[in-house]
């Protein structure tokens, strides 16, 4: 289970995490919580499902929410709420529907962690369900690759990769 492998490499670190989620509506946070000893090194999330909650809570700039420049002030914002280590944030068109002038299946990830801010976008298929679901473990398959690829200064690990705008 990837939550408990990024939870023992937290801990080792003696880090946090916390999350911020739009379209997936918890369930990464879910993952994290049911991970073993999470209470260790998870603090928590914000699930900031509609926009005024975005600008107001996590200080997104006014405008499209479904964009690189949202996900990664969404992780910057729970970040600095509570103090993490490292934080995640995932927002995205779930469907039917799109946003943003984004088609269903649009979704940006973002991971600041150990000096660096990587990001990803998806375009996924399905239905909202499924469309949140791979999302959500998107959003933790790349938590990890940081993890690993940006081993933290406490306990180096191997070469340091250079950070992943992609």
């Amino acid at each position: 289970m990837l939550c408990a492998r990024i939870g023992t490499r937290l801990r080792a670190a003696g880090e946090h995490l916390a999350i911020a989620e739009s379209l997936t509506g918890g369930m990464v946070a879910q993952c994290f919580a049911a991970a073993p000893d999470s209470s260790d090194w998870f603090l928590g999330a914000v699930v900031a499902y509609q926009k005024r909650v975005k600008f107001q809570v996590l200080s997104v700039p006014e405008g499209p929410v479904i964009t690189e420049q949202a996900a990664t002030a969404m992780a910057e914002g729970v970040k600095r709420l509570t103090g993490a280590h490292v934080a995640a944030a995932v927002t995205g068109a779930g469907g039917p529907e799109g946003q943003d002038g984004q088609p269903p299946g649009t979704v940006w990830i973002a991971v600041v962690a150990r000096g660096a801010t990587t990001t990803r976008q998806l375009h996924l298929d399905g239905e909202p369900p499924e469309i949140c679901e791979q999302a959500a473990t998107a959003t933790i398959e790349l938590l990890c690759e940081v993890l690993e690829d940006h081993p933290s200064e406490e306990h180096p690990s191997g070469d340091h990769a250079s950070d992943d705008h992609s």
